[in-house]
């Protein structure tokens, strides 16, 4: 690995030496993940493959009959079929149409990158080190700041570069996903025009699963899914390999909040309050213009008046039988 960084006063040989013979758990020296396959083919590969593992999973737990599960489940099983519009095989369909132009339009937007021991990893965090020499000076004052750069300057530059910068990255990407969808699914819904000439193609699944996430009108697919993940990774500036965890997550966080399940120990669900009931809850009448919040978090729907909880129905429906029964 060759460098042309000028190497920063407060870094000594020995904490050279630890940033050039250091790496984090999940780096990998290789230029692909995948033997064989380039990163930005796998990229895209592997949001489509994951949908399917765990859509599969889900679909196991419908067809199977097992009892263990169906106390998880948020709906019997005959209303999928009672009130459900769209037939498995169309929204099938529907599906394999939407990965097949998000795949086409990534091929298009994401260029190959180095990746692995291409890249020169210690140059980029001697580039770094003067902004961050700068920044704990400025915190901490010349004195005390150049004291703490030159005993700890290597470990704190190491977690900046291969923790801080990369978690950072990626919570902009989910932030933008988010706010993309937020949106752009609150609009379909407010305006009427839109509603029925894209988003009710989705509705007409009034109980979700997991393999119908992506059943979608394929303008509005494009738009939501597609390209708002592609705005994510262009905005937050995510590597290759970051950009392949973003898509990963957000596509099984969208599967897992349409899946129909309400498993206390799914990891999906426990860490964020967008889960299959919060999500349910919009695919129903009364939520229907509530809960636009997807795939991540719901701090759109709770700054913005439109969060709906199950204690919420309850009270709306209590204060109509107190109305009707105060009419009669």
């Amino acid at each position: 690995m060759n460098t042309t960084a000028a190497t920063p006063t407060f870094l000594d040989q020995s904490q050279l030496n630890y940033l050039s013979t250091n790496t984090p758990i999940y780096y990998t020296p290789k230029g692909s993940l995948l033997e064989g396959v380039p990163d930005q083919i796998f990229a895209l590969a592997a949001p489509v493959v994951g949908y399917w593992i765990l859509s599969g999973f889900f679909h196991v737990l419908d067809t199977s009959g097992w009892k263990w599960a169906e106390k998880y489940r948020i709906h019997e099983s005959v209303e999928v079929i009672s009130k459900n519009l769209a037939s498995r095989g169309e929204v099938l369909r529907e599906v394999l149409l939407q990965q097949l132009i998000q795949t086409g339009m990534g091929l298009v937007w994401i260029e190959p990158a180095p990746a692995g021991a291409a890249v020169d990893h210690l140059g980029n965090m001697l580039c770094l080190a003067g902004r961050m020499s700068s920044v704990v000076q400025w915190v901490l004052g010349p004195e005390l700041g150049s004291q703490l750069l030159a005993s700890r300057g290597a470990i704190g530059l190491y977690t900046l570069y291969w923790w801080a910068i990369p978690l950072a990255r990626l919570f902009i990407g989910i932030f933008v996903i988010d706010s993309w969808q937020y949106f752009l699914h609150r609009a379909l819904h407010m305006n009427a025009w839109l509603y029925k000439k894209f988003h009710a193609q989705h509705h007409r699944l009034y109980v979700p699963y997991a393999y119908g996430t992506l059943y979608n009108h394929p303008v509005e697919g494009f738009l939501m899914d597609t390209l708002g993940a592609l705005v994510a990774e262009r905005v937050s500036g995510v590597t290759m390999r970051e950009a392949t965890l973003l898509f990963v997550v957000a596509t099984l966080k969208a599967v897992n909040v349409h899946c129909g399940y309400n498993f206390p120990w799914d990891p999906l669900q426990i860490f964020t309050a967008n889960n299959a009931d919060y999500h349910d809850i919009h695919h129903q009448a009364i939520g229907i213009k509530s809960n636009f919040a997807q795939p991540f978090f719901i701090h759109w729907d709770v700054i913005l008046g439109t969060h709906m909880s199950r204690k919420d129905i309850e009270r709306r429906r209590q204060e109509l039988k107190e109305k009707l029964s105060k009419s009669e």
